[in-house]
């Protein structure tokens, strides 16, 4: 770690750079601006016109030195919710900042959607910004390190990079106590990334003080971590936070890898609007604060150094505080949201038909594993934006790959692809979902078509943060102007023996619960194919659910299907036609439920059985239209009864198909406990065809 020093004397006189006056006048106005802002924002928030405010205040001078260095519409910045002065160096202007106070229609960032000073703009590289502390971290780790891939092996359709680019995520210090950054500086060192990371350190995380939240501060704890650049600055003084970034931008655009900046910074105003810090900061420690104020510090400076005078001083402020009064009456004044809008730029779906299957004449048949693999090979063949990866999904080191078979993830669902397509195209990562995930989010919103593997969906909620606040939001509240294409592949489900709770549970009802998140949970090859042709299509996150159980069963074997198969999202498959009673089902009891129908069709009962494919969404045409026909429903899955997703479809059908019901709607599911390891408590907690043969037979004799 090192500092580079004071940078100016008691005069103000800079020791280590000359900038025009004029560029510094105009950053020290940028910063009034930003103050001004939060101000006025302020005032509006008591007044109930605006309906949430959090501050610059203390971080201004920091975040400008960072974008003295920066290229608007060049580099990627990924910042955090104080970043207001940094928006307005790089072009966000003080009424886009106002219209997205008062959530404004004509808020650029969000039409809205978003609170105040959550930026966002693709002109600008600034990426939609999220209120999770440190999840942007991965998803910047991800858009360094497409950069690079589209710099190597571009040039793709809808994929831009520039060879000296800089990705910069910035944070507060509270933030680096989560676990997500400590990943991505590891990512971003292991990968040698353009990347700078700025800590805004105001020593309180809310309430809590920085003694109270780790051993040291983070930039201590890294010294020493191989190919990161650290530095240490004093966030309230322009002139030395600019020469550091200054420092620090010159080595990332040289190939040098990642950079750590800790700016020490100050925080005169409360967290936010909701908090007073009088209650837990005494009153000299707030005297204290604004005694440091970052703006009062580089007015002086300025005044000093004969870059401006008193006057002029006082005529800027009160030039600021016109401009800022006349954004605010214009914000006021603009439209607001339509709320009959409001379900716009959730999904939205390719248009694709599903045309009739007409594979080759005496084609070889293969399961689903199988075709999952030659799906992915065919989707990375047609489109070089696709890369997967994830944990073990690589088949073996570059330098040995000759002399061994392969891996090619646990259930061999890759093999060869790393082979076939190379190290940059099929890849490992390290143990950390969150990471696998942050990353294809960043490379998703570069336009590449990420596939990233979670190894297990036993271990997927890791990742939750960033399938959660990140993937699935980025179109909505960024009113469309981000999306985040990626098909994201779990190996799901139990019938294994031995899986125990940790490789056997179910889970796919809390998914489906997410706006914004596609999701396939396909019961046989040809499915799984048609799927995932049309998940690479999707503009939008894609949970592409494998059940481990049927990755070899013969009796999911189909001949590939040809090219132009595809199939829709939201588009059941009748499995089995009937009169009697109504199916529904997924997953790995399709076939149990297809058994029971065909015993109960050998006794003249008539079972119909619906495969969903898709839960989100899902096909509620379909159900209707069997359950008007048969008059009976059964809703049958592997995941857990209670709030299973046959909670949904049964709700569903109570209230849309109810006068077409001969007996009430019932479901059979696993039991509301976890998944045991002995085979016989696994067969007693999971629906077997005795299960569903019985709730059959009561329906049919209701």
């Amino acid at each position: 770690m090192s500092s580079l020093g004071a940078t100016t004397d008691a005069s103000g006189s800079d020791l280590g750079h000359t900038w025009p006056h004029a560029e510094l006048i105009d950053d020290l106005r940028l910063a009034l601006t930003s103050r001004a802002l939060d101000d006025r924002e302020i005032a509006l928030q008591k007044q109930g016109r605006v309906f949430f405010q959090i501050s610059a205040a203390g971080h201004e001078v920091l975040q400008l030195a960072v974008a003295r260095s920066l290229r608007p519409g060049y580099d990627w910045v990924f910042p955090y919710y104080r970043d207001r002065a940094l928006a307005l160096a790089l072009g966000v202007t003080p009424l886009e900042m106002l219209l997205q106070a008062v959530g404004s229609a004509e808020d650029p960032a969000s039409g809205g959607r978003q609170m105040p000073c959550h930026f966002g703009s693709r002109r600008l590289h600034i990426f939609s910004t999220s209120s999770p502390t440190t999840s942007q971290c991965l998803p910047a780790v991800g858009c360094a390190e497409a950069a690079k891939y589209i710099v190597e092996h571009g040039p793709f359709p809808g994929c831009e990079a520039q060879p000296d680019e800089v990705t910069v995520a910035l944070l507060g210090d509270g933030a680096c106590s989560e676990g997500e950054f400590w990943e991505s500086l590891s990512a971003a060192c292991t990968l040698r990334l353009p990347m700078l990371f700025v800590v805004e350190d105001n020593g309180f995380a809310i309430s809590v003080p920085a003694r109270d939240q780790m051993p040291a501060a983070p930039s201590a704890l890294v010294k020493d971590w191989p190919g990161l650049g650290v530095l240490e600055v004093d966030g309230t003084d322009y002139f030395d936070a600019r020469r550091a970034i200054s420092y620090a931008v010159s080595h990332i655009r040289s190939g040098e890898g990642p950079w750590l900046v800790r700016g020490k910074v100050t925080r005169p105003y409360s967290h936010s609007a909701a908090d007073n810090q009088a209650k837990y900061r005494t009153a000299e420690e707030i005297a204290e604060e604004a005694a440091h104020d970052p703006i009062l510090l580089f007015s002086r400076q300025l005044v000093a150094m004969g870059a401006l005078g008193e006057d002029d001083l006082t005529a800027l402020r009160r030039e600021i505080f016109e401009l800022v009064a006349n954004a605010a009456r214009t914000a006021l004044s603009a439209a607001r949201p339509d709320p009959a809008r409001v379900t716009e730029q959730v999904v939205s779906l390719p248009d694709v038909g599903e045309g009739p299957l007409s594979p080759s004449p005496g084609g070889e048949r293969i399961a689903l594993g199988a075709a999952i693999r030659q799906a992915l090979g065919e989707a990375m063949e047609r489109d070089p934006r696709v890369r997967v990866f994830g944990e073990d999904v690589a088949d073996a080191r570059p330098e040995i790959l000759d002399r061994v078979e392969g891996k090619g993830g646990v259930f061999g669902t890759t093999l060869g692809l790393q082979r076939k397509f190379g190290h940059d195209r099929c890849f490992n990562t390290p143990l950390a979902e969150a990471g696998i995930i942050g990353r294809a989010v960043g490379q998703a919103v570069r336009g590449l078509r990420p596939c990233p593997e979670i190894q297990f969906f036993d271990y997927i909620w890791t990742a939750m943060q960033q399938i959660r606040s990140e993937a699935t939001t980025i179109r909505w509240r960024s009113n469309g102007m981000f999306n985040c294409p990626m098909v994201i592949r779990a190996p799901i489900g139990g019938y294994l023996t031995g899986g125990s709770i940790w490789h056997s549970q179910c889970g796919e009802s809390i998914f489906a619960h997410l706006p914004g998140l596609l999701v396939a949970f396909p019961s046989r090859a040809v499915d799984a194919v048609g799927l995932m042709r049309t998940a690479f299509r999707c503009e939008d996150p894609v949970l592409f659910l494998e059940h481990k159980h049927l990755l070899r069963q013969h009796y999911t074997e189909d001949v590939f299907p040809p090219e132009d198969y595809v199939v829709p999202f939201g588009r059941a498959r009748i499995a089995r036609e009937g009169s009697n009673l109504t199916i529904v089902t997924y997953g790995a009891t399709v076939e149990k439920s297809l058994e029971v129908a065909a015993e109960l069709g050998a006794e003249g009962r008539s079972v119909e059985v619906v495969d969903l494919r898709t839960l989100a969404p899902w096909d509620h045409e379909t159900v209707d239209a069997s359950v008007r026909k048969t008059g009976r429903v059964l809703v049958v899955h592997e995941d857990g009864l209670t709030c299973g997703f046959g909670a949904e479809v049964a709700a569903y059908i109570g209230e849309h198909s109810f006068e077409a019901l001969d007996a009430p709607v019932m479901r059979v599911g696993a039991k509301d406990v976890l998944v045991g390891y002995e085979p016989t408590l696994e067969r007693a907690i999971l629906p077997q065809t005795d299960d569903i043969r019985d709730a059959c037979r009561k329906l049919l004799e209701y």
